[in-house]
């Protein structure tokens, strides 16, 4: 379901460059990172859609038979004929040129060309503002790692977090399941079509996360699963969150390759520790070996270390559809706050202030301050400084 107030009404010239996003996405051997040069060296990829054989020569990495394959391929698409055909039989999806394309993907090297979705669209969470935390591991998890999905993806949601999953059995199904249960918001990332839910028995959750939360997926509508489409798959994970939580994952595991992806897309990493002879979490200890850091015993600790991600600059937010989104940044003007981020809000002034002086005043624990915190951030209400200070903005 679309968000119309958030949608601006489509110009030719963003339809036009939608139609060759498409258009490119359809040519095969031409992927995410080609499609980068292209849109790089042309300007456009409607311009790189008329460019001779020997301009294309220019992009590295598109050899001689790739180009001649392009050349083929393109003179039997009609890019706009193309569009209005695809959109009949999938009315719901994003190109990199579209307003609501999802800002953090639009920061990784392989953004997906098109990403198809079902469900309920945030406007905070497109924009990056809302913070989201993938949650990943094996699909034959311990007790051990079932419980401690549960609680981690549970006090994340009703602290205000997205959590970003893949819907695949075990650790997967177990974060999801609990975010709903929290009250929160999930995004479930396919490795088939959106129209279409695997493994069968997840029916049921992909049916609540349609409702609760989002789907989405690189693929058609009608896509069947295959294993080649999990890796791609796994890199969307990674890119859709602010940091990754490895919870189980045996030395051969998706769920590390979904680690390597967010360590490339410079997001952070955390893994649960476990005993050193548990087989199903030998690739998390190859993880910690690496550098990835251990999730704190404290669940407050974990929320604080959350809360301190860097948020996104939303100075660069340009059109007027996005910037009535965000608070105007007037010391005399406050929102309806909830009553707990009211309360923290009460006790910051323009003077900086410790996190652990607030928590005192208030008399709340600080998971509850970290996360008041963080939310009064994204609203621009307050600002963090070095050393876990505050001001009011």
């Amino acid at each position: 379901m679309k968000d119309h107030s958030f949608i601006a009404k489509e110009d030719r010239s963003l339809v036009e460059e939608r139609a060759y996003w498409l258009a490119w996405a359809t040519i095969s051997g031409i992927g995410p990172i080609a499609l980068q040069k292209l849109k790089q060296e042309f300007g456009s990829l409607a311009t790189a859609w008329k460019a001779t054989p020997t301009e294309l020569g220019q992009i590295s990495g598109l050899g001689r038979q790739k180009i001649e394959k392009i050349v083929t391929e393109r003179s039997h698409l009609n890019p706009e004929q193309l569009l209005e055909e695809h959109t009949s039989k999938n009315p719901d999806f994003w190109t990199p040129a579209d307003q609501d394309y999802p800002r953090l993907l639009q920061e990784i090297p392989t953004p997906p060309a098109v990403l198809y979705y079902r469900g309920i669209v945030e406007s905070q969470e497109i924009l990056g503002i809302t913070p989201t935390v993938g949650i990943v591991g094996t699909r034959h998890p311990t007790e051990y790692g079932r419980r401690w999905t549960r609680k981690i993806s549970g006090i994340l949601a009703k602290s205000g977090f997205t959590i970003v999953s893949g819907l695949a059995k075990g650790i997967d199904t177990e974060a999801h399941a609990a975010c709903l249960e929290a009250g929160g918001r999930t995004i479930a990332v396919f490795g088939n079509g959106v129209d279409r839910v695997y493994p069968a028995e997840n029916k049921a959750l992909a049916k609540q996360v349609i409702k609760q939360g989002l789907v989405v997926s690189e693929y058609p509508a009608g896509a069947k699963p295959n294993s080649k489409h999990f890796p791609q798959r796994n890199r969307i994970i990674a890119g859709l969150s602010r940091a990754v939580l490895i919870m189980e994952a045996p030395e051969k595991s998706g769920a590390l390759m979904t680690a390597d992806m967010a360590n490339e897309f410079c997001r952070d990493v955390y893994v649960l520790p476990a005993r050193l002879d548990d087989e199903k979490s030998h690739g998390c200890l190859q993880l910690i070996n690496k550098g990835a850091e251990v999730i704190p015993i404290t669940m407050d600790k974990l929320l604080e270390i959350l809360g301190a991600m860097p948020s996104l600059d939303v100075d660069v937010v340009e059109s007027p559809q996005q910037l009535s989104l965000f608070q105007e940044k007037n010391q005399n003007y406050l929102p309806d706050l909830e009553p707990i981020l009211a309360k923290v809000l009460q006790h910051i002034d323009f003077e900086p202030i410790h996190l652990d002086l607030i928590v005192q005043k208030t008399g709340l624990s600080s998971g509850d301050v970290s996360s008041s915190l963080l939310q009064l951030e994204l609203l621009g209400l307050v600002t963090q400084l070095p050393g876990m200070r505050y001001q009011r903005n």
